[in-house]
């Protein structure tokens, strides 16, 4: 059987009729990018705000419309609120007085902070069953970002708590080769996701969703419906903690999950150099700007020790993120030297954290863990977190 083609994707979604009915949602331009991988077809339907609730069937019926093309496996299709694309429906916009559509009806109560302008009046909407969301970040590729967040998460869950792990980098997953996990996940009731599991904990990530080797060429919108998907629409449990590896840089993965998620705080992991340095405080300036605390540096890569002698090089320099956390008053977590066994380690999808529970290095994780923990635990009190679900 021959491959599906986006052409067809079209052609089928050109049946379905606009939220006005007159015309379909693909000369409406409410379509997006499609996107098809092993049979699967990712797209988003783009609806005014202010209607997302009340155009729920127009998702459900894109979605079966697709489902029923012979040759395709599933279908996954969100409603995303654009008013830049789909110029003809976002043209009828009707007032209402009720707030945007919370996923499970859930409200989110205490957050610490008031909403900057960003978030344009959006309450922040938890994740029920999440004690506390924290972003792992960076300001630049390349400075160990996502092995930092696994072993980081790894710590956590070895500290005793009960922790899960989602990887925001939508066009660079690397949480399935860290944690060595393949497959694809499960789709329980109401379109909600298993998570994949590995060394207890729980995880998800676009990469269980597409083939390893797959580009994923997607604009803004979708991307930003795709992540909260993967975080509202999982089972993830009852968790303590849910650590959030977020890609390089301050762009729309970024101001998504702080504008539209009640993070509990951020982690910054920078190299030594100061031109790491420099983009690492680009990531701290977001973060402050819309009010997201920082709750600690990490220095990845903060010096060499080789391998048959033990002998240390500062082939970075050393000491930058230490003195930068100390100059913007953040908490210092911790130094993790570059050494081929975390390299190795993580090349092989087993952490060091629970590869080498007792090495210096995985106590280091466990030590900087701990410190996370007691930094969040300062801001808010365990007993009564800032966010509260009824």
């Amino acid at each position: 059987m021959a491959d599906v083609t986006k052409d067809q994707v079209l052609q089928a979604l050109a049946n379905v009729r606009g939220p006005d009915l007159q015309g379909d949602i693909v000369s409406l331009g409410m379509v997006s990018d499609v996107f098809i991988s092993d049979g699967k077809v990712y797209f988003s339907v783009t609806v005014p705000a202010d209607r997302a609730k009340e155009l729920e069937p127009l998702r459900i019926a894109a979605e079966k419309t697709v489902k029923a093309i012979p040759g395709v496996k599933g279908a996954l299709v969100t409603l995303t609120a654009d008013r830049k694309a789909g110029a003809a429906p976002a043209a009828r916009p009707q007032p209402s007085t009720q707030p945007p559509a919370q996923p499970g009806g859930a409200k989110g109560h205490g957050h610490a902070h008031p909403h900057p302008p960003q978030a344009q009046g959006r309450e922040k909407i938890g994740v029920p069953g999440i004690g506390a969301i924290i972003a792992v970040a960076s300001g630049k590729g390349g400075v160990g970002k996502s092995t930092t967040a696994v072993n980081l998460a790894l710590g956590l869950l070895a500290n005793g708590l009960r922790v899960g792990i989602l990887d925001a980098d939508i066009y660079g997953p690397s949480v399935p080769r860290l944690l060595k996990i393949s497959g694809r996940p499960q789709q329980i009731e109401n379109r909600i996701i298993v998570p994949m599991e590995n060394y207890g904990l729980k995880a998800m990530s676009m990469g269980f969703l597409v083939e390893e080797e797959t580009a994923m060429i997607w604009r803004g919108p979708m991307v930003q419906s795709a992540l909260i998907q993967m975080l509202r629409e999982v089972a993830w449990g009852d968790l303590d903690v849910l650590v959030v590896d977020m890609p390089p840089g301050t762009g729309d993965v970024q101001l998504t999950m702080a504008q539209q998620v009640p993070l509990a705080g951020a982690v910054i992991v920078s190299t030594p150099q100061d031109l790491a340095l420099i983009d690492a405080r680009k990531g701290i300036a977001m973060f402050r700007k819309v009010e997201v605390p920082l709750l600690g540096i990490v220095e990845n890569m903060s010096y060499f020790l080789a391998p048959d002698t033990g002998k240390r090089y500062d082939i970075f320099g050393h000491g930058g993120a230490r003195d930068e956390a100390g100059r913007i008053g953040v908490p210092f977590l911790g130094e993790v030297p570059l050494t081929i066994d975390i390299r190795e380690r993580s090349d092989a999808g087993v952490p060091i954290v629970v590869s080498d529970p007792e090495s210096p290095i995985a106590l280091l994780y466990r030590d900087m863990a701990a410190k996370l923990w007691a930094e969040l635990g300062s801001r808010v009190q365990r007993k009564a977190p800032a966010i509260v679900f009824e």
